[in-house]
């Protein structure tokens, strides 16, 4: 994601705006049971494309807003975007909004807020691991530098984990649209906390506009990171298409592809990223909303099945696509007709696409056969 902007657009507010402001949805209410399905709140899987302010509560939103006497823009408020035509959609409108949430985390407390909540909402939804993604200079500002900005949060990820269950690893991520030089920065502190135990930093990223910048002077961040330890876990090949996907494997050799749909143009690039081992982060509700496919059923994740990709679904953003890791799952199964082998085989795929230890990752695959061992829902039991 892009980085603080001073002038987002959010203004004081008064009584009566206060009242006026729509309630914010659960986003992990339980979900309705189908019988002859299993339910997916309790197959255990990882979630490995969740962005730091796009983790928010949409509720937790309106609360710092009120803390902090702001008005909040109607996008954020009224948020729909699949009631706008996909040519209307993308990533100006969703840099807008996201900007305007982040502008509203200003404390150690608000940073500690978000990562407990999204530690707990991924708990409820039966993630076993959890890989944010989060660039500490957004935050910086506001508790001191970007050091503290990240060490309080990997302090709330170990003890959120500590009370869920739920291992939590940090990806420290630069932004395409601030100077190579910055991203070096960010690689070297990552570096200091590069660890496998929840609570460190795993990985290194390049996130926001694929459409700016210049790959390849990433590069020498990544070498950095890649000394240290860290997984290279970059974006790409989302707003454009293969030969982005190309750039970014021949600059910043990664292991996991944030997005990577648009490679699925290409079965030569797809298979040869696929032989390579490079996993896929796939967030479909994410591609829609912004406009890269039309609907759901155009998200080409059939065509990763078909290929024998390795898939991680995830929600990239909740806050501003109305829609969590569950969500992905469910739409997924209603949507491409998939069986709950399938799901569990996507399940499966995520914790091996994560930067958990050996041990974990097989007690959590024993755990997804438990859940395929049990019977579906028969519209009686619990």
């Amino acid at each position: 994601m892009s980085q603080f902007v001073a002038s987002s657009p959010i203004h004081r507010f008064t009584d009566q705006a206060k009242r006026a402001r729509p309630t914010q949805p659960n986003l992990t209410a339980p979900a309705h049971q189908t019988s002859g399905r299993r339910d997916l709140s309790r197959l255990p899987k990882a979630h490995l494309h969740l962005h730091f302010t796009g983790a928010m509560r949409p509720q937790t939103l309106i609360d710092l807003a009120n803390e902090q006497g702001v008005r909040l823009p109607s996008h954020l408020l009224a948020i729909d975007p699949l009631k706008v035509p996909a040519d209307g959609r993308g990533w100006f409108r969703f840099q807008r909004s996201y900007d305007s949430a982040r502008h509203l985390v200003r404390s150690e407390s608000a940073m500690r807020r978000i990562v407990r909540e999204a530690v707990e909402d991924d708990a409820k939804e039966g993630s076993v691991r959890l890989e944010m993604q989060v660039d500490p200079t957004s935050y910086a500002p506001w508790v001191g530098g970007i050091t503290p900005a990240l060490e309080i949060i990997l302090d709330e990820a170990r003890q959120a984990w500590r009370d869920t269950g739920v291992e939590v690893g940090i990806i420290v991520a630069a932004s395409r649209i601030r100077h190579p030089l910055d991203a070096r920065i960010l690689a070297r502190l990552a570096a200091q906390y590069a660890g496998e135990g929840p609570g460190k930093v795993v990985g290194f990223g390049l996130s926001n506009d694929e459409r700016v910048g210049t790959t390849s002077e990433f590069g020498a961040a990544f070498g950095i990171a890649r000394r240290a330890g860290l997984a290279s876990l970059p974006h790409g090949g989302e707003l454009l298409g293969p030969e982005s996907v190309r750039n970014v494997v021949t600059a910043l050799n990664p292991a996991r592809l944030g997005h990577g749909v648009r490679t699925t143009e290409d079965p030569d690039l797809l298979r040869r990223l696929i032989d390579e081992g490079v996993a896929f982060e796939v967030c479909p509700t994410s591609n829609v909303h912004l406009g890269v496919y039309q609907d759901f059923s155009h998200v080409p994740l059939p065509v990763f099945m078909k290929y024998g990709a390795t898939v991680a679904l995830g929600a990239d953003d909740p806050l501003l696509f109305r829609s969590r890791l569950v969500h992905q799952y469910a739409r997924a199964r209603d949507t491409f007709g998939l069986s709950d082998q399938q799901i569990a085989d996507l399940a499966s795929q995520s914790i091996n696409a994560s930067l958990a230890s050996s041990a974990s990752k097989n007690q959590w695959h024993a755990h997804i056969q438990a859940w395929l061992n049990t019977p579906p829902y028969d519209g009686h039991n619990d």
